[in-house]
């Protein structure tokens, strides 16, 4: 029995499931068939018209993209220098005689105080040449009496003219030479003196003192390497040295070489910040000391001190750090931040946020760095949604779902430079 389809012997029926996506059911591709005539355009519209039964897809979901909208903000404007740091005074102890050193008297590290003994020298020799000086000062002495008496005695017979005039003379030279002679003797006395009290080696001012370059038993002495026993340093407070340039120098002239009175408002003096090697702040603020006499000619710099307390004695010479100096404020400044900056060959942009939802590049300038952001000088204006992370996935044009992005931390935190 022969088996009919239920399509019209000519032309094609429509799905009604699909109508718009005219799927084809194709009457004359079973007739065919049945014929046993299967031509090839029909097995390719059979494919066609199979894939466009299939449902239509679903749009793909809009990417989420974290954004921040750009607020004006006052913005502290610094300035930050690499500095050295240095004691207020520094005292060389040094030994002022040749001898062997048998005693040190202070702890290295510790603090001592102006008179204070640091070391001893043998000072047997020394008082053996203040003996001898003595004696030397006794004969001398006696000598000159007795040259007085000669003089007291020809005197009355020079008149009498007992004895001659030159005899008279003599003596009195006689008495002068003798006088001198206790005059050289009782230096010497004083000189021996002295050098017995350098054999006790003092500190000359209050500070810390340093290492020990002597050990018990070497020959110290005043010349050369050997003399230099250790330093002393008074740290509190504490001289901090920057070096500026000629320019940034002039612009600052008159702050740094402004007169420090003790009648002057202690908040206007204390206004650097003092950053460590291990980025903590110093927590007490300085103030600009003074600054050298001259430029230097081969790094056109020229050394300012600036002055910082110090009573915890934190801060050694030697360290290094940095000085930061608030120079003035920005005020209206946009801030965006430093991951939000794309660098395209050499030149700055922005992924900005359109009012519909579409991203577009933007040039802009950056200014000061501000903590974790940058001052932007201009193209961008106050109130605009800037993309903050995922600018890999940032093109031109593309619709996106804009998502508020949370800083890990306030931008704010630092004065920008």
């Amino acid at each position: 029995m022969r088996q009919h389809f239920p399509f019209p012997r000519n032309g094609l029926h429509v799905c009604p499931m699909t109508p718009d996506l005219s799927c084809f059911r194709i009457a004359g591709l079973f007739r065919g068939y049945h014929r046993g005539k299967v031509p090839v355009i029909a097995a390719l519209l059979i494919v066609a018209g199979l894939g466009a039964c299939k449902k239509a897809e679903t749009p793909a979901p809009l990417l989420d993209i974290p954004f921040i909208t750009v607020e004006p903000a006052d913005v502290p404007i610094e300035k930050v220098w690499v500095a050295t740091v240095d004691g207020l005074v520094n005292a060389e102890i040094r030994s002022q005689v040749t001898g062997y050193l048998v005693k040190r008297n202070y702890l290295e590290g510790s603090l001592v105080k102006k008179g204070q003994v640091l070391f001893e020298v043998d000072a047997r020799p020394f008082q053996a040449a203040l003996d001898e000086a003595k004696a030397q000062l006794a004969q001398a002495e006696a000598q000159h009496g007795k040259t007085a008496l000669n003089v007291k005695r020809y005197r009355p017979l020079a008149q009498t003219q007992a004895i001659s005039r030159q005899e008279l003379d003599d003596a009195v030279q006689d008495d002068l030479s003798a006088a001198a002679n206790v005059l050289a003797a009782r230096a010497a006395v004083e000189k021996a003196a002295v050098n017995l009290g350098f054999t006790r080696i003092i500190s000359p001012i209050d500070g810390v003192a340093g290492i020990s370059n002597a050990q018990l038993g070497d020959l110290v002495g005043p010349s050369g390497t050997s003399g230099l026993l250790t330093t002393v340093s008074t740290i509190d407070p504490i001289k901090v040295f920057v070096p500026l340039g000629e320019k940034e120098y002039l612009l600052k002239a008159e702050k740094i070489n402004k007169p420090q009175r003790d009648t002057e408002p202690q908040q206007h003096l204390d206004q650097l910040d003092l950053i460590l090697a291990n980025g903590s702040v110093h927590p007490y603020k300085g103030r600009f000391y003074f600054a050298d006499r001259q430029v230097d000619v081969k790094t056109g710099t020229i050394m300012v001190a600036t002055l910082f307390p110090n009573p915890g004695n934190i801060l050694r010479p030697g360290q290094f750090a940095k000085v930061r100096y608030i120079d003035s404020m920005r005020t209206g400044a946009l801030l965006v931040p430093q991951r939000a900056v794309m660098d395209v060959q050499g030149s700055n942009q922005l992924a900005v946020v359109g009012p519909d939802d579409k991203i577009s590049f933007r040039p802009v300038q950056m200014g000061e760095r501000y903590g974790s952001s940058w001052v932007v000088t201009s193209g961008l204006q106050a109130g605009e949604r800037v993309v903050v992370e995922g600018l890999q996935k940032a093109k031109p044009g593309l619709q996106v779902k804009p998502v508020a992005w949370q800083s890990p931390s306030p931008a704010g935190d630092t004065p920008a430079r």
